[in-house]
């Protein structure tokens, strides 16, 4: 029998109050009538932790909306429609001329059902829950799972690094065809950056993937994400750590960035991963993956993957702005820090107040090394004084190292010793694209909206 808590499940007053006094449980199908006009739809249940101010509706387009209390008139409750949101589960068939693939789940949703009752997102992860989501996957590989971590991404860090680096090692010596890693899009760039260091000579792809968009949402893209990523990890020569997710908005393929190069660039656009300074590996549809370059680790299967996951967390990635003082610098050197990693302005400068703390930090014995924050282009201290001065203080540049990816090789080489000449050759010795000699002419391109050139080039191919 259902009692009054699970009728208005979730909601707390005043808007408990509201929808009581209207008859307008959860699951109603109805019309809110506002100040800004009506909006019809299904009455969902709340999370216990949301706010008790809005009325969650989903709308016949499938987008849920919140609309605050205060600015209901009035509910029209036209019948109820409670929904079950269960992803059918089938057994994955298993056909012997099929490339084997494992796919490792971290915590991002990568095929779901979204729990309106809890308000989470819940992961649909065994082979029969992905296949009765995402059938297609059947017609390119036989594929196992297995859930390492469940966390969103801003939990993943080192020791999770490391836990997914000899989780996937262990996977390539049985003689997997290719691994998918499931990942959260948040902090998926520093992930795919470790695993860069820490699998080293890979036999076969690594392709990390995740959804910006869960799939209880029509514009979601975690299914042709992740029949991307596993195509990719089954068929491609391409044996490296690679980031595959959503191309174009047209949908029609997906981009394969180096996990060195590769950055979350959108906080919500499902286009969100950009190649920094390069281009990307390459491109993935239902064809198969296209290399835009053949400067690629092929895939060989008598390859041993060389492992190395190692990492040391006393390192920090500091974000240099005006008037920072130097009572940052003084505080990591006080608490036992043995990298740092600035990302400075242009060319890579910091203030001389900051002078003296990095001396200190030189005399103790910390590694510092210079990025810069434009994201694009190289540390050039030779051109300008202060940068001289900076090298003189034991800061060493870092080419045109990403500063997330060099935060994480900074971790990765002072894991494996504690001299700083080892360390310094560790970090300015390229592992997996991260330092290049030069960009591309191609390598920067970021249009500039609004500009006659680019107004007229979007005209012309947008619809």
């Amino acid at each position: 029998m259902s009692t009054e808590n699970d009728d208005f499940k979730g909601y707390r007053p005043p808007t408990l109050n509201l929808l009581r006094s209207q008859g307008a449980p959860v699951w109603s199908v109805a019309t809110l009538h506002t100040v800004r006009g009506d909006f019809s739809g299904l009455i969902l249940p709340r999370s216990v932790t949301a706010d008790a101010d809005h009325i969650v509706l989903k709308l016949d387009t499938g987008y849920n909306i919140g609309v605050r209390h205060d600015k209901v008139q009035r509910i029209t409750v036209h019948g109820r429609k409670e929904a079950r949101y269960q992803i059918p589960e089938r057994a994955f068939p298993h056909d012997p001329k099929k490339p084997r693939v494992k796919l490792l789940g971290t915590g991002g949703t990568i095929a779901s059902r979204l729990d309106y009752r809890t308000g989470a997102v819940i992961p649909a992860f065994s082979p029969g829950e992905l296949y009765g989501s995402v059938p297609e996957l059947a017609d390119i590989c036989n594929m196992e799972t297995e859930t390492l971590y469940g966390v969103f991404s801003e939990n993943m860090g080192p020791e999770q690094w490391m836990g997914t680096a000899r989780a996937i090692a262990a996977e390539v010596e049985k003689g997997v065809a290719g691994i998918v890693v499931g990942h959260g899009t948040d902090t998926m760039h520093h992930t795919a950056a470790a695993l860069s260091f820490m699998l080293q000579d890979l036999p076969v792809p690594v392709v990390m993937v995740g959804s910006q968009r869960s799939s209880d949402r029509p514009s979601s893209d975690a299914a042709i994400n992740l029949m991307n990523a596993t195509r990719t990890a089954a068929t491609s020569d391409i044996a490296e750590v690679m980031v595959c997710m959503f191309g174009p908005t047209s949908d029609e393929y997906g981009l394969l960035h180096r996990g060195t190069r590769v950055r979350k660039m959108h906080s919500s656009y499902r286009s969100t991963f950009r190649t920094l300074s390069d281009i990307p590996l390459g491109k993935v549809d239902q064809g198969g993956v296209t290399p835009f370059r053949d400067d690629y680790r092929r895939r060989r299967a008598e390859r041993k993957v060389d492992l190395k996951a190692v990492f040391d967390d006393r390192v920090s990635l500091v974000y240099y702005y005006p008037n920072m003082k130097a009572d940052i610098i003084d505080s990591l050197v006080d608490n036992g820090y043995r990298g740092i990693v600035i990302a400075g302005t242009g060319l890579g400068h910091v203030n001389k107040p900051l002078y003296p703390a990095l001396d200190r930090a030189r005399a103790a014995g910390v590694a510092v090394y210079m990025t810069v924050q434009t994201m694009w282009g190289y540390v050039q201290m030779y051109v300008y004084e202060t940068g001289r001065e900076l090298m003189e203080l034991g800061v060493i540049p870092a080419a045109n190292m990403l500063p997330e990816v060099a935060y994480v090789k900074l971790g990765w080489a002072l894991g494996q010793t504690a001299d700083l000449a080892e360390v310094r050759r560790l970090m300015l010795t390229p592992v997996g694209g991260e330092i290049t000699d030069r960009e591309p002419h191609d390598g920067y391109l970021v249009l500039q909206g609004g500009t006659p050139e680019v107004a007229a080039f979007i005209s012309s191919h947008w619809q």
